[in-house]
Formats: C-alpha cells, sequence, structure tokens
C-alpha cells in the first residue's frame, strides 16, 4: 500500500531523479563524453577512433514476450544517438516457485531471436530464480558504436529547430491497454479495433532503430528521443531538459493514432501521457526537416512536424487553439493506473 511518503509506480518523479544525477561527475579521465543527465537516452564513451554507446534498462511491467520488449527498448536507446546497437547482454530474474524449464527457454529465445533480427550479438550475461518475483523480469544492457561525427548530442538543438513525430502516438500502450482490457475495450469501440491494436506491438512495432538511422542518413539532426514511460509528454520534456532549451508543441499537429483516441475516451485517460516506444521525435534545422519528411514518405513511415525548439527562457509550451499553457510532466504514466 502506497503512503503519502511513498513514490509511486514508474520512474522516479523528475525533481527526485535530477536531484540524484547531480552527484554524478565522472571524471575527465574516464572519457565519458555523455553521463548521468535527465534526459539523455544513454552514455558515452570515448575509445579513440569511435564512440562506445551503452545502455541498461529493465522490462517490468508486463510478463508476455519480456526478451523481445529487452532487446527493442534497450536498442531504440542507442540509435537515437545516432549508433549502431551492436551487443546486448541479458540479466534475467526469474519468479521462485513458479519457473519450468520452458519458461526459462521461452524467454532465453525471444532474446536470441529478437537480437538477430536486428543484426546485435547475444554476447552474455546472467539468469537466476529469485526470491519475492511476482513475474519474471529481464534486466537488458546493450553497446553500440558510433563514428564521432554521427552522434546526436542534444545540446546540438537550437532555437528555430523543427521537432517531428514518427508513426504517432501511441502505440505501445494502446496495444497494452488491447491486450489487458480487451474485453471492456470490445463492448465500447468494437471488436475490429481491439484486435487491430492488439497486432501494433509487432506491425508497426516498438522499434525506432530504422527510423533512427533513416534520419541520420537524410540529413542534419540535432537531436533524437524515443518517448517512453510517460508518453509523448515526458518525452518532449526530456529532450528539452537535456538539451537546454524550450520547445513550443502544437497539440492539434500531433498525431494521436485513432485506435488510440478511442481507448482513452472509453477508459479515460490522457492519450498524450501514455507509454508511447514505437514513436520517434527527431529535432532538425528547418533546411534539413523536408528531406528527412521526404525520405520517411518514400518509405511509408508516417512523419509530422508537431513543433519548434525555443529559447529556454520561454519555457515548455503546449498550444491549443492558439493558447498556450505550460508543458506538465505526468506523475506517472497513465498505463500504471489503468492497470493498478
Amino acid at each position: 500500500m502506497r503512503t503519502r511518503s511513498t513514490l509511486p509506480i514508474g520512474k522516479l518523479p523528475p525533481a527526485v531523479l535530477q536531484g540524484l544525477l547531480r552527484a554524478c561527475h565522472p571524471p575527465a579521465s574516464s572519457g565519458v563524453v555523455i553521463g548521468p543527465r535527465y534526459g539523455e537516452d544513454a552514455a558515452v564513451i570515448d575509445l579513440g577512433a569511435k564512440y562506445l554507446v551503452a545502455k541498461t534498462d529493465p522490462i517490468t511491467f508486463t510478463a508476455e514476450r519480456i526478451g523481445w520488449y529487452a532487446v527493442n527498448i534497450n536498442a531504440n536507446d542507442i540509435a537515437t544517438l545516432g549508433a549502431r546497437p551492436r551487443w546486448f547482454l541479458a540479466t534475467l530474474l526469474l519468479p521462485e516457485g513458479r519457473t519450468t524449464r520452458k519458461l526459462a527457454q521461452q524467454i532465453f529465445l525471444d532474446v536470441l531471436h529478437t537480437c538477430r533480427a536486428l543484426g546485435i550479438a547475444l554476447c552474455g550475461g546472467h539468469t537466476e530464480i529469485t526470491a519475492g518475483l511476482p513475474r519474471p523480469i529481464v534486466v537488458g544492457q546493450m553497446l553500440g558504436e558510433a563514428k564521432k561525427s554521427e552522434l546526436i548530442r542534444k545540446e546540438s538543438q537550437q532555437p528555430g529547430d523543427l521537432i517531428i513525430l514518427t508513426r504517432g502516438v501511441a502505440i505501445e500502450g494502446t496495444s497494452i491497454l488491447a491486450r489487458a482490457k480487451g474485453v471492456a475495450l470490445e463492448k465500447k469501440v468494437g471488436r475490429a479495433a481491439v484486435r487491430r491494436a492488439k497486432r501494433w506491438l509487432f506491425d508497426p512495432g516498438i522499434s525506432v532503430v530504422h527510423d533512427a538511422r533513416l534520419a541520420v542518413r537524410s540529413g542534419e539532426i540535432h537531436a533524437m528521443h524515443d518517448p517512453t514511460e510517460g508518453g509523448l509528454l515526458s518525452g518532449l520534456a526530456e529532450i528539452a531538459q537535456a538539451g537546454g532549451v524550450g520547445l513550443r508543441v502544437w497539440k492539434e499537429k500531433i498525431p494521436v493514432l485513432p485506435e488510440t483516441l478511442a481507448f482513452s475516451r472509453a477508459l479515460q485517460f490522457d492519450p498524450l501521457a501514455l507509454i508511447a516506444s514505437g514513436a520517434l521525435l527527431v529535432v532538425a534545422p528547418r533546411a534539413s526537416v523536408p528531406p528527412l519528411l521526404l525520405a520517411y514518405a518514400r518509405l511509408g513511415i508516417p512523419a509530422a512536424v508537431i513543433g519548434e525548439i525555443r529559447p529556454q527562457k520561454e519555457g515548455l509550451l503546449v498550444v491549443e487553439n492558439g493558447r498556450g499553457t505550460r508543458l506538465c510532466v505526468p506523475e506517472h504514466d497513465e498505463i500504471a493506473r489503468l492497470l493498478s
């Protein structure tokens, strides 16, 4: 039971996390180029000829396809820095009294096959049966590499840059709700919509590796970020904080997927605060935007300009019907509230 002094499920509140990160100062001799900072997707280490990019993320909110989730979520954060994901390690924690040989094999093969599909080498990890767990947990560690000329650094953002969102909001969260609350949703929005949303985890899927690699090849990019827990609103706040900039986002320009919108009305939630893996935020100078949108269109990848970068002193604004209001970072993801 949560008390007033305890924190909610999900990411630490931004203020708490930023307070912790202020104490992290890797020494110059460590070669750390990008270290622990709010809004950064991964660490970057200078190895001389290239950069090593490192990321770790757990999968804790679902037991379905957790091996597949772990690889994709960690690969996404490598790709948003302009790097190529190359090596993966997995720590697999299995619940006491519920683990079978078949369960362990399913998760292991899921990790292995997903790595192979993305051209990633599964190179190590750890597996154990752990007391006190209600379900399996996979903690992934992804390593990638980037040419020094290709590293995308969020502090490169400049006022006047435009913000692009690919695919739409919110692929992952909508699919999770279709699976977890399908019976209730079918009564309100119809069986066909629920059936379509269930497939979204795999088609279009939650990987943004291809979208990010395409952006790097298509022109000058100043920042990329995949909005995950906390949805698009959290993703926008994170990318602005990491870049030391403000932003203005036009709410009517945000492509909220039709099934997501229907689910939000049925279950009463904010689609912009729903876990949004599968979309990619790209910040680029205005001159780079037309060729990038054209490159996405040629491959059938939906993409839309949803806002612009502003000076930091202007803050973070969501503009709707010509009126701007302060962007509020959700205290917790809507998925946590709906499934609690």
